[in-house]
C-alpha cells in the first residue's frame, strides 16, 4: 500500500512541477521585497486573523518553500483555491512577480536565508500517529513535516493549527463554487478523516518546530 502511495505521489510531483514550473522563472528576492508591501498587512502581523470562510490566523509564509508559494498563488489565481482576497491579489501578479515574491519569502526570517535542518519530531500520541500513517503524510511533507520531498509541497511543521484545520477542511469541499480547494490528491486524503480527526492532526503539526514564522514589519512592531 505504501509503495502504491509513493508511486502516486511521485507521479503527481512530476506532473505538478512540470506544469507550474515549465519555464522555471528565476525569482529576485530584492524585487520581491517591494511586492511584499501588499502582503505585510496580513502576513506581517503576529496573530492577524482572516475571516473567510471562518476566523483563523493567516498562514505563516516567511521561510516557506518558494515553489510552493508560486503554486499556491497560481491556485488562487485559477480559482482552484477559493478566497476572494487572495484571488484578487494573485490576479494582479505576473509570473515574474510571483517568482520574486516567493524568492523573498522563502529566505525571509531564516538565518542566512537558508533553511535549518529539521529537528527531531515531537513524538505523536498513538492515536495521532495512526491518523498520520493513514494517509502517509510524512512521505510527501518530509522529516518533521518541514522537508517536503518536492519544494512545490508546503512545509507544514509549526504552522498555525487553526489555519491548518481550515485548509484541510477546504479540501473536503473540492466541488463547491464558493469555498474549498480543488486538488485531487489532497481531497482524497482529507475525505478519509472526520473534522475532529483533522483538528487532532492540525494541533500536532502546529506543535512541531520548523522554518515557518511571522516576521513583523517595523510599522507593526
Amino acid at each position: 500500500m505504501l509503495k502504491l502511495f509513493s508511486a502516486i505521489c511521485a507521479a503527481f510531483v512530476s506532473f505538478g512541477t512540470a506544469a507550474v514550473w515549465a519555464q522555471d522563472i528565476k525569482g529576485d528576492a530584492k524585487a520581491g521585497e517591494g511586492i511584499a508591501a501588499m502582503c505585510i498587512g496580513c502576513h506581517g502581523i503576529k496573530g492577524y486573523q482572516a475571516s473567510f470562510p471562518e476566523v483563523y490566523r493567516v498562514p505563516m509564509i516567511s521561510g516557506q518553500s518558494a515553489k510552493y508559494i508560486v503554486a499556491a498563488l497560481n491556485a488562487y489565481k485559477k480559482g482552484d483555491r477559493k478566497h476572494p482576497t487572495m484571488r484578487a491579489i494573485s490576479e494582479s501578479l505576473t509570473d515574474q512577480n510571483m517568482a520574486d515574491l516567493a524568492a523573498f519569502y522563502s529566505e525571509h526570517g531564516l538565518p542566512g536565508g537558508k533553511s535549518v535542518a529539521p529537528k527531531d519530531s515531537k513524538p505523536a500520541s498513538p492515536a495521532v500517529a495512526a491518523l498520520l500513517a493513514k494517509a502517509n503524510c510524512a512521505s510527501c511533507h518530509g522529516a518533521n513535516f518541514s522537508a517536503p520531498i518536492d519544494p512545490s509541497y508546503p512545509k507544514i511543521g509549526g504552522q498555525h493549527a487553526d489555519y491548518l484545520f481550515v485548509a484541510l477542511k477546504a479540501y473536503k469541499k473540492d466541488a463547491n463554487q464558493i469555498v474549498g480547494r480543488n486538488n485531487a490528491i489532497m481531497s482524497g486524503f482529507a475525505k478519509q478523516y472526520t473534522h475532529a480527526e483533522l483538528k487532532q492532526i492540525a494541533n500536532y503539526l502546529a506543535a512541531l518546530e520548523g522554518d515557518l514564522k511571522v516576521v513583523p514589519q517595523s510599522r507593526f512592531r
